[in-house]
């Protein structure tokens, strides 16, 4: 890039179309009469001067003075820095005020609390995913598996000496696991740069940069080089609502409002504690757009989870005051129009990309085509199913009778979005409890209703994710400071635990009918949702082929159900395939079921049933063995 086209691509980027930002502003090597060096640039529309000052200057102000395009751009050209050197911006804010700032455009951070940019070569680095990466481009995603393994990078695990894991040990010891867990996908919580561990990543500084804490963007890309040859996808989080309002990183950079919105009750975020991005700012889509493709791009990422799309697209969503919008209501239009061509950008370059939102309310269609005037999202983190499904299980089996539809609710809306089924992290700090330390009863009950709540989710219509410690049910709440109690696999129950989490993992990848009709209508088909006396329920997941589906019943009492009727679709045998109060899963079942033959005994709207045993606190899922499936048990019709 030389000055003419620098100064050219700064044109798209006032008028929020340049989606490639990271290559204009920052810093880059370029040739200068016949001279190498590096253009340094950075948006300060207001600020009185701006000055790159760093290692090669000791420090000093003012330091190499910078010029100012027509767009708000400084930029300078200087022969002085070096491979490894660190640098600021010394903004001479709009009031006068000098501070040192970061350069938002960075790519490499030294490593927190400290915070100056370091100048870094970027490597060319050969990646060796094109099977993966072609399978993808092939794929239909919807029908397909996604089961998320969600992580905290810095607590999955850590040296004997207290360090975290960097990426280098992550390719080492997380690709395999996962590989062995039965995980189609990882998702970490935020790597960008952040200088406090405690925001667990959703206080961004670096919007460019992977945080210097757990290594170099090469060990990165290493890692999900290595995923991909394993058949592993990888997603992360990204955070473009709000940012982090150190005074010497993003916040009022020039002394005006810049990134963030000029009205200081829209800037404030006092949930978070944080500043909220100015969205509908053409330079600020700019930036975030830029950055989401950065990621995607220079890491071959999957997918991207957009973190808090409520506080993005409502006003009122947080706790200080509002004001309502042009068309008198709660709706914040630029956050909304920002999220639909944020996916608009994606999906043209990236059709294979998955984007997914956090995002807790009804209010607005937040998956689907751009077209439908949805959000153009792939998938939704149904935080309704999490809540409701939660709330039951930490109920007293006694009163669960008298709600079962937390359990069933979710049926009635899930073909309102397409969905993920988060058992996030979000769930486990705060005083929340561990998954583990919810279930009700002693610790084997626990256990046993544990395994069910897994199965639930696995067989509910949609696409999962759990947080890591989970898989073996982990007593303590997770600390972002800590290592997982990987100690805790040395006890028997949570080491079956860990492989019965293994074994449903791997059944949900055998069973088509667990996933490749998630967004459509007759996947599910419900058996029995009434029977509170019992409270066991019972229902069918379907795949594309007749004889391609499941019968799920679960027993959510203490009691054991003897001779239990099903009624079946079809006529013939039926082979039980999972038990998840097995033996080796940490129950005290030592065989399955036998073989259930149908009768010609109806059973609500089934003309054939089954009878068998469902245990105590346990779920079965039988499938077809040999059935007629010229004769439909549900019309009687050849």
């Amino acid at each position: 890039m030389n000055e003419t086209e620098f100064i050219k691509s700064l044109a798209t980027f006032a008028t929020g179309e340049n989606f490639h930002l990271d290559r204009t502003l920052g810093i880059h090597k370029i040739v200068r009469n016949g001279k190498k060096g590096y253009l340094f640039s950075v948006w300060a529309p207001n600020a009185q001067q701006v000055s790159v000052v760093g290692d090669f200057n000791d420090w000093e102000k003012p330091g190499i003075l910078m010029q100012k395009s027509s767009t708000g751009v400084w930029y300078v050209f200087t022969d002085l820095p070096k491979i490894g050197q660190l640098y600021k911006y010394n903004v001479k804010q709009k009031n006068g005020r000098e501070i040192f700032k970061i350069d938002p455009f960075a790519h490499v951070f030294e490593r927190r609390p400290n915070d100056a940019a370091v100048i870094s070569d970027d490597a060319v680095y050969k990646w060796n995913d094109g099977l993966w990466r072609g399978r993808q481009k092939r794929s239909n995603y919807f029908e397909r598996p996604l089961n998320i393994y969600e992580v905290h990078m810095s607590s999955w695990k850590k040296h004997a000496n207290g360090i975290p894991f960097t990426f280098k040990d992550l390719t080492r010891e997380l690709v395999p696991y996962l590989k062995k867990m039965g995980y189609s996908h990882v998702e970490f919580m935020p790597l960008m740069e952040h200088p406090l561990g405690a925001s667990w990543g959703y206080q961004l500084i670096g919007y460019y940069a992977l945080s210097s804490f757990f290594g170099t963007p090469n060990d990165f890309k290493d890692f999900v080089n290595t995923c991909h040859k394993e058949n592993i996808g990888v997603l992360v989080d990204w955070v473009p609502g709000h940012f982090c309002r150190n005074d010497d990183a993003l916040s009022y950079y020039d002394g005006t409002a810049t990134f963030e919105y000029e009205d200081i009750d829209r800037a404030n975020n006092v949930g978070w504690g944080a500043l909220n991005f100015d969205l509908g700012k053409p330079e600020v889509q700019s930036f975030l757009i830029s950055s989401a493709l950065y990621w995607i791009e220079t890491f071959h990422l999957d997918g991207l989870r957009v973190d808090a799309v409520s506080n993005m697209i409502y006003l009122d969503y947080d706790l200080g005051p509002w004001k309502p919008n042009s068309e008198g209501d709660n709706r914040n239009l630029e956050g909304w129009h920002f999220l639909r061509k944020f996916n608009s950008v994606i999906k043209l370059k990236h059709p294979k990309v998955i984007t997914m939102a956090e995002e807790s309310s009804a209010d607005t269609k937040v998956t689907g085509v751009l077209e439908n005037g949805t959000l153009g999202f792939d998938y939704k983190w149904n935080m309704g199913w999490m809540n409701d499904v939660l709330k039951f299980f930490e109920m007293d089996p006694i009163y669960r009778k008298y709600h079962l539809n937390l359990l069933t609710f979710s049926w009635m809306y899930r073909m309102s979005e397409n969905f993920i089924l988060p058992l996030s992290h979000d769930e486990v700090v705060h005083g929340k409890k561990s998954l583990m330390h919810k279930m009700w009863g002693d610790r084997y009950r626990q256990f046993a209703q544990l395994r069910t709540l897994y199965t639930y989710q696995a067989t509910h219509p949609g696409k999962k994710l759990l947080f890591m410690g989970s898989e073996w049910g982990q007593f303590l709440e997770w600390k972002y400071d800590s290592e997982l109690e990987w100690s805790d696999l040395e006890d028997d129950m949570n080491n079956r635990m860990q492989m019965f989490t293994k074994a449903l993992n791997n059944f949900y990848h055998e069973n088509r009918s667990l996933w490749e009709l998630d967004d459509k209508e007759n996947t599910l088909e419900v058996i029995d949702a009434d029977n509170a006396d019992a409270t066991v329920l019972t229902f069918i997941r379907h795949g594309k082929r007749k004889k391609d589906f499941l019968i799920i019943a679960m027993n959510l009492t203490p009691v054991e159900r003897r001779a239990f009727r099903i009624g079946v679709p079809y006529s013939g045998t039926y082979t039980e395939v999972l038990n998840t109060e097995m033996k080796e899963f940490g129950g005290t079942w030592t065989r399955h079921n036998t073989n259930s033959v149908s009768e010609d005994v109806a059973f609500k709207e089934f003309t054939n049933s089954i009878t068998t045993t469902v245990p105590a606190l346990g779920t079965i899922i039988l499938k077809p063995n040999e059935i007629n499936i010229r004769k439909d048990s549900r019309s009687n019709l050849i």
